[in-house]
């Protein structure tokens, strides 16, 4: 299911495991939410990285912000829902409704920059899907 490192996160820190069925509910439950989609870590190394960032982030969050993990069976569902493009990523949500997504790691400093970014703003819809760079459309020299 997870890899042994998110595993034994989750474990440790109590994080609780969601469903596409459960998400709703769990993420209403809280005032604010970061709901981490971790990806196959076997093909993807930053599903780790960002594994071991999450209960830092939650320090440095001063606890305001619950910790959710997608299920693994779940994650294309609810991607599908949030429209981002690429794993890991970290769904912010206040009592349920969309707020932001940080996909993919980053530097210690971006995230203390963009969370509270995200957590001051207006829940809305997800932005429209858009493919990852290089992703459907051939480069001009291959058009004929």
């Amino acid at each position: 299911m997870f890899s042994p490192l998110l595993q034994s996160i989750i474990d440790r820190e109590g994080y609780e495991v969601v469903s596409h069925e459960t998400l709703a509910s769990a993420a209403q439950a809280h005032e604010f939410a970061m709901v981490f989609f971790p990806g196959d870590a076997e093909r993807l190394a930053e599903s780790n990285d960002v594994a071991v960032v999450l209960p830092e982030l939650g320090k440095a969050l001063m606890g305001r912000v619950a910790t959710l993990v997608v299920e693994r069976d779940s994650e294309r569902e609810l991607q599908r829902r949030y429209l981002f493009n690429a794993f890991p990523a970290i769904v912010f949500l206040r009592r349920g409704d969309y707020l932001g997504v940080l996909q993919g790691i980053f530097d210690w400093a971006d995230y203390l920059e963009q969370i509270p970014d995200i957590l001051g703003r207006e829940p809305s819809d997800p932005p429209p899907f858009k493919f990852p760079d290089g992703c459907g459309v051939a480069p001009e020299s291959l058009r004929h």
